[in-house]
């Protein structure tokens, strides 16, 4: 048993290691595995054998072969295990399926809280950090009652409506996931620690990057696929022409979930950007 665990952490720590090199993304790693099958394996591939694989070329296959970082690897391990982070490979069993159906779902994200089946019947929500007060209320009662529903209200923890959501299906009794963009050890923005806490223990807050990651500017449109990958659909509560909002409704589409969007009114810049997905067919 203890030789078991042993090869489980042996494996693991390979599949931190490879995901954490700059610039491979889920699927370049994904060109690897399919090719060399195990993280282990890669690491051991010659560097030739490296630069074959579609996608990788010279300077990703020269990353992957003078990588050192192994302390930093094992020290990672160690910070899930003390706080009671999971690490959720593409094959373990726990991994959301609709997650799976995205083209480019992680192949490794950490995780606190439970994953269930029951959350295959979810809706994110999501909107802008400074909404209106029209937002807020909107956000706290539909999100509110999609919980009362039997809903899971997914959302990416922001400030503004994605923490009205959270809280709203929190207090509703329902279960909530919050997808970050930045290490589970980072909560951001800092004031929403309590709130992770609070869905860590109705839900779950998953991160595909490691701990220790800061909320960089570039990890935020990144984590927003994963926000309608996880959804049946993705309601856009507020949001203007170009607002980081859209993004996720586009990954929506892209992943051909549902969008839906609070109208409001025709005068209002905060509202540009649903008025104008109501009129290429989003659902009001």
């Amino acid at each position: 048993m203890e030789n078991d665990q042993w090869k489980m952490t042996n494996d693991i720590i390979y599949w931190i290691a490879l995901s954490s090199i700059k610039d491979i993304g889920p699927a370049r790693m994904r060109n690897l595995l399919n090719t060399f099958g195990l993280p282990d394996v890669v690491f051991k591939a010659t560097l030739r054998e490296l630069r074959s694989v579609e996608g990788v070329g010279e300077r990703r296959a020269l990353a992957i072969k003078s990588f050192r970082d192994w302390g930093r690897i094992e020290e990672i391990l160690k910070k899930c295990e003390a706080l009671g982070v999971k690490i959720i490979r593409y094959s373990d069993p726990s991994y959301p399926c609709f997650l799976k159906e995205i083209s480019d779902s992680p192949l490794i994200f950490y995780a606190m809280g439970d994953i269930k089946e029951e959350d295959r019947f979810s809706i994110a929500v999501v909107g802008p950090r400074r909404p209106t007060d029209y937002g807020v209320r909107v956000t706290d009662m539909i999100a509110g009652e999609l919980s009362r529903l039997g809903m899971t209200v997914v959302s990416g923890m922001a400030r503004g409506i994605d923490t009205v959501a959270h809280k709203a299906a929190l207090r509703k009794g329902g279960r909530s996931i919050a997808v970050l963009g930045s290490g589970l050890d980072v909560p951001y923005p800092p004031e929403n620690a309590g709130l992770m806490k609070m869905i860590a223990a109705n839900g779950y807050v998953i991160s595909e990057y490691p701990l220790g990651t800061k909320p960089e500017r570039e990890n935020f449109p990144r984590r927003n696929r994963l926000i309608s990958g996880l959804s049946l659909g993705v309601l856009v509560v507020e949001a203007t022409g170009d607002s980081g909002t859209l993004i996720t409704a586009r990954c929506a589409l892209e992943q051909g979930r549902e969008v839906f969007a609070v109208p409001g009114m025709i005068t209002s810049t905060r509202s540009s950007g649903t008025n104008a997905l109501i009129r290429q067919g989003a659902r009001l």
